[in-house]
C-alpha cells in the first residue's frame, strides 16, 4: 500500500512540475502555421494592377455597311397573294444597316500600335479606339491573321501608356491572372483568375497553344489583355467554350509570344507566312498505333498528301507516321503544324517517319500553303467487301476533283464498318499506310489480315480526313 502511495505521489509530482520544451516538434509547428499563414500573406493585389495597367487597356468598335439582298421567297410563286404581301412590305425593311462589332485591345506601343482579336475587325469599313481617357481615334487595320485570331491596329496618337509583354514560357498552371475589356460593352471591366491549362489545342487550331484560365470572358472582352500578376501581359483573350453562348468557366487565351510574333510579321509584310509541308494529319490513339505496329502514340499520322506539295515531292504518304523534324521528337501531333510553320521558307528539314513497321528518313523543303480539295461526286457503283462496305471506284476527274490519287466511295455500311463509324457518303482513300484506288486492291489486302485484326481506314467526310480503326471479324 505504501509502495502505490510513493508512485502516486511520484506521478502527481512529475504532472506538475514544468516540462522542458521540445524543439524539433516545436520548429515543425512553426514551420506548419508559417505555411498556412503565407497564402494570406501572398494575396493578390489586382486593385494596384488595374491602376498601373488600365490606362494601356482600350475598348474597340468596329461597323461595317451590310446591303439588304433581294428578297426571295421559297415555295411561293409570283402570283400567291402572300408573295404580294411580302412585296408590298419590302419598302419598309432597309436596303442597308450598319452591322456593329465590340472588343477590346491593348496598346504595345507608344506610338500607337495596338493588339486585339482579328475577328473584332476582320471585314470592317471603319474602326473606332477609345481609350481611358474617352479620346477616340481612327484605326488603321495594319494587318490580320485569322489562323491565330491576331490582329494590329495602328492610331495617330503618341506617348500612350503601353503594357509589359510578359514571358509565357514562366507562367505556370495555378497561378492567378486577370482580363481587363469591355464584356457587353461595360468599359474596363476587370475580371479575375487562375490558369487552368496551358498548351491546350482546340478542334481546327492546331497552330495555337493557347492559355486556358477560368477567368470571367463574354463577349466584348475579345481581344483583351490576360495579365499575370506582375502586370504583365501574358495573352489576348480570344474565346469560350459555352453552351449558352456566356461564359461557364473555360475561357481561352492566344499567348504573348505567338501574338507578338504575328505582329512583328503583319507590321513588316502586312500578312503572316508560313511554311507548310502538304499534309493533313491527325492524332494517333492506341488502338490507331497497334494497327500501324507501333508502342508510343507520339507521333502525326498522315491522312493525305497535296499532289506537287514538299511532302509530295519528299515522299511521303497517307500513313506515314511523322515522329522527328531535324532529330527533334513530336510529342504531341499538333507539333508537326506549329514547328512547319515556324520554319523559314526553303529550309529543308529532315524527317524521321514510320512506315510499314520500320522507320525512314526523308528530307523536305518547307514552301508556301496551298488550297485545300474539294468533295468529289458520286460514282458507279460496286458490291461489298468483307469489312461490310458498299465500294464505287472514283473516276480520274473526280480523284484530280479531290487531288488524290484513286479513293473509294462508301455506298453502304454494316458490320464493323458501320460499328466503326464509317458511313454512306464517305470515301475511302487508305488502309493503313497504302493508298487505294480499286475495290479489288482493298480486298486483296484486307485478305492478308487475319480475322479479329484491326486495319486503320482513311476516311474523307463533309471536308475532314480522319483514320478510323475497323477490326475484321473473328
Amino acid at each position: 500500500m505504501t509502495l502505490r502511495l510513493l508512485i502516486w505521489a511520484l506521478a502527481v509530482l512529475a504532472a506538475c512540475s514544468p516540462q522542458p520544451p521540445l524543439p524539433r516538434l516545436g520548429a515543425q509547428a512553426n514551420s506548419s502555421q508559417e505555411a498556412l499563414d503565407a497564402p494570406a500573406k501572398a494575396a493578390p493585389d489586382f486593385v494596384s494592377l488595374v491602376k498601373r495597367e488600365g490606362p494601356s487597356v482600350v475598348n474597340i468598335s468596329s461597323t461595317r455597311t451590310v446591303r439588304r439582298p433581294e428578297l426571295d421567297i421559297p415555295g411561293l410563286s409570283p402570283d400567291d397573294p402572300r408573295a404580294e404581301l411580302f412585296r408590298r412590305l419590302l419598302p419598309l425593311i432597309p436596303r442597308e444597316y450598319q452591322a456593329q462589332s465590340l472588343g477590346s485591345g491593348f496598346i504595345i506601343s507608344e506610338d500607337g500600335f495596338l493588339l486585339t482579336n482579328a475577328h473584332v475587325v476582320a471585314d470592317m469599313d471603319e474602326v473606332t479606339v477609345k481609350l481611358l481617357d474617352k479620346r477616340e481615334f481612327k484605326a488603321k487595320v495594319v494587318g490580320i491573321d485569322e489562323r491565330t485570331d491576331v490582329a494590329l491596329l495602328k492610331i495617330g496618337a503618341k506617348g500612350l501608356r503601353k503594357v509589359t509583354i510578359g514571358d509565357v514560357a514562366k507562367l505556370e498552371v495555378g497561378e492567378w491572372v486577370a482580363a481587363i475589356g469591355a464584356p457587353f460593352g461595360f468599359e474596363n471591366s476587370v475580371t479575375a483568375g487562375i490558369v487552368s491549362a496551358k498548351g491546350r489545342f482546340v478542334p481546327d487550331e492546331t497552330f495555337v497553344p493557347f492559355i486556358q484560365s477560368d477567368v470571367a470572358v463574354n463577349p466584348g472582352n475579345s481581344g483583351g489583355p490576360l495579365f499575370n500578376l506582375r502586370g504583365e501581359v501574358v495573352g489576348i483573350n480570344s474565346m469560350i467554350y459555352s453552351g449558352s453562348g456566356g461564359y461557364m468557366g473555360l475561357s481561352f487565351a492566344v499567348p504573348i509570344d505567338v501574338a507578338v510574333s504575328v505582329a512583328n510579321e503583319l507590321r513588316s509584310h502586312g500578312r503572316v507566312v508560313r511554311g507548310r509541308l502538304g499534309v493533313r494529319i491527325q492524332e494517333l490513339n492506341p488502338e490507331l498505333a497497334r494497327a500501324f505496329g507501333l508502342k508510343a502514340t507520339t507521333g502525326a499520322l498522315i491522312l493525305m498528301v497535296e499532289p506537287a506539295s514538299p511532302a509530295n515531292k519528299a515522299g511521303l504518304a497517307p500513313g506515314d507516321i511523322v515522329l522527328k523534324i531535324d532529330g527533334k521528337a513530336l510529342e504531341s501531333w499538333t507539333d508537326l503544324p506549329q514547328i512547319v510553320g515556324a520554319t523559314p521558307l526553303g529550309k529543308t528539314v529532315r524527317l524521321e517517319i514510320w512506315r510499314r513497321g520500320k522507320t525512314k528518313e526523308l528530307t523536305a523543303t518547307i514552301a508556301e500553303p496551298a488550297a485545300e480539295p474539294r468533295l468529289p461526286a458520286e460514282p458507279e457503283p460496286k458490291r461489298a467487301n468483307r469489312l461490310g462496305l458498299v465500294l464505287s471506284e472514283l473516276t480520274p476527274a473526280q480523284s484530280e476533283e479531290l487531288k488524290v490519287e484513286g479513293g473509294l466511295l462508301v455506298l453502304g455500311a454494316r458490320g464493323p464498318a458501320l460499328k466503326a463509324g464509317v458511313r454512306e457518303g464517305d470515301v475511302i482513300l487508305a488502309m493503313n499506310d497504302s493508298a487505294i484506288g480499286r475495290v479489288g486492291e482493298l480486298n486483296r489486302l484486307l485478305a492478308e489480315i487475319a480475322a479479329g485484326g484491326t486495319v486503320a481506314l482513311l476516311v474523307f467526310r463533309d471536308g475532314v480526313l480522319a483514320y478510323v480503326p475497323v477490326r475484321l471479324p473473328g
